[in-house]
């Protein structure tokens, strides 16, 4: 398949609105992909490289030669010029990665070189996420759609799964299973306002967890080898040796568990969320480096699911079935805090013993729902004492005062899960501090796309959480809504773009009436 070809599919669905035709797009393209360029066409479709790491920076892509006249170029070319471009080391490394570059670009049209710039600079926002993409590699090789999405979640990797549907259809979707070893997208709760509408979505009786302040993190052991992963399926087991030595401790062979790791103080309360994601950062493993041992305090793990025990998956056993096998196989002191409650009454009291413990809230779950593989259902409720989201910053404005040179005011945008953008719901600087503005002055002029020295627009990759009063109705804003004294709670580095609240969650808190 030519690569321009794949330029124009890309060009077509940036500029479609409706899912559906999107889709068509999409599964019109791979359907026309040879079984060898599957892999690479796949990732290109979904705005991504094959190749995680290039060495290729934006400096790099700014003097690009002429492009070409005549489109020559195929998926399979391409794939293995980024692939060579990608294992380029040691001395010299540089002026060969940079005439790599420029030989592919020099062969690539005008239309090819806009589709390469935004995947090496991984900001081609066409609206072609991986729900997308699912739903098209489901068309395209008329298989159903649940199989598609459950090998997706199961292997996290879009690419594997397209080249198993397209090739092999639903056996070859069927062969995808939990591994040890292999990350998994984790399960999700969705939010409600109290633990009466929880216990509403879930049924009575459920079981109450405490929800910690901490990061979301899935150990797998097999025998002696442990690995950390965090919920965008980041490996920081080098970070966490507390973890991984609380792993090793347990009298298990095999086990995949979920939970979460936060820092404590000498009380044994949480310390503050911005320590205990700095000790698991791995921006800079992800862009290259080594991460190594992270310095702060000590992150203890607690552990709520049991997803696999020596030989044996759980995913689809029911929640109280998972959790007395945790039992068995994770001491009491390892488990997060739960109860099992049949009334509003005990589940307020429930609420107000994990607040007062100086945690976030509980979680709400159904005992009898199975671990439902990255979806948000109705079966896990989140309840805190206040409105949060998790929203992408659009773009941020040079302070002034007491904070000019630095980057203050957020516009801040919630995704739309229709046409895979933003829709901005306001501004705020509120609950910023002097060591959150100097950090997050660095980072948005490092995501920067633009700068008219007042406002920086940056790439919507940044999530962060953003406390609110409530939901009002504004003409100002594309979503005709915006937040009520939005204040920043922390910024979310465990946490991808895709996962950020939808405009539709934000409309769903509800409107007060005037």
């Amino acid at each position: 398949m030519l690569f321009v070809d794949v330029a124009a599919t890309s060009a077509a669905v940036a500029a479609t609105s409706g899912r559906k035709a999107k889709v068509e797009l999409l599964a019109d393209a791979l359907r026309r992909l040879e079984p060898e360029e599957l892999a690479a066409g796949s990732a290109y479709l979904a705005g991504e490289l094959r190749q995680r790491q290039t060495g290729v920076g934006y400096a790099s892509l700014r003097d690009r030669p002429a492009p070409a006249e005549v489109a020559t170029l195929t998926v399979a070319v391409v794939d293995a010029a980024i692939a060579e471009i990608s294992v380029v080391a040691g001395a010299g490394s540089q002026a060969r990665r940079r005439d790599l570059l420029g030989a592919l670009f020099a062969a690539a049209t005008g239309e090819e070189q806009r589709l390469l710039v935004g995947l090496f600079g991984g900001e081609l926002r066409q609206g072609a996420q991986a729900g997308l993409l699912a739903d098209a590699i489901a068309k395209a090789a008329e298989v159903p759609l649940t199989a598609v999405r459950r090998a997706l979640l199961l292997s996290g990797d879009l690419k594997q799964v397209a080249v198993a549907a397209l090739t092999g259809g639903a056996a070859a979707l069927g062969g995808f299973s939990l591994r040890v070893g292999t990350p998994l997208t984790p399960m999700l709760a969705q939010s409600a306002p109290d633990v009466s509408a929880a216990l509403l979505a879930t049924g009575a009786p459920a079981t109450v967890d405490v929800k910690l302040d901490g990061i979301r993190i899935q150990v797998h052991r097999s025998g002696d080898d442990v690995s950390v992963f965090t919920r965008s399926l980041d490996d920081i087991t080098a970070r966490l040796p507390d973890v991984v030595a609380a792993a090793r401790a347990l009298p298990v062979r095999e086990v995949v568990l979920d939970g979460e790791a936060m820092a404590l103080d000498a009380s044994g309360r949480p310390r503050p969320f911005q320590e205990t994601s700095s000790r698991a950062a791995t921006r800079g493993a992800r862009a290259g480096k080594a991460a190594g041992p992270a310095a702060g305090p000590a992150l203890t793990p607690w552990f709520f699911d049991l997803l696999h025990l020596d030989g044996t998956d759980l995913l689809d056993e029911p929640g109280r079935v998972r959790w007395a096998a945790l039992t068995e196989a994770v001491p009491g002191e390892l488990i997060v805090g739960r109860r099992t409650v049949e009334t509003e009454e005990q589940a307020a009291e429930a609420f107000a013993a994990a607040l007062a413990a100086g945690q976030e809230g509980v979680v709400v779950k159904a005992q009898e729902a199975p671990y439902d593989v990255g979806r948000r259902g109705s079966a896990w409720v989140k309840v805190k004492p206040r409105h949060t989201l998790d929203l992408v910053v659009l773009a941020v404005e040079w302070g002034h005062g007491r904070r000019k040179g630095w980057l203050s005011n957020l516009h801040l945008g919630a995704r739309d899960p229709r046409t895979g953008g933003f829709v901005m719901l306001g501004k705020t600087f509120k609950g910023l501090t002097d060591e959150l503005l100097r950090w997050q002055t660095q980072r948005f002029q490092e995501l920067s796309t633009g700068d008219d020295g007042w406002v920086v627009t940056v790439r919507p990759e940044q999530v962060v959480e953003i406390a609110f009063d409530g939901v009002q109705t504004s003409p100002r804003y594309p979503g005709g809504v915006a937040l009520r004294f939005a204040r920043v709670l922390r910024y979310r580095d465990d946490k991808k773009a895709e996962e950020a609240d939808t405009i539709d969650m934000v409309k769903a808190i509800g409107i007060p009436p005037a």
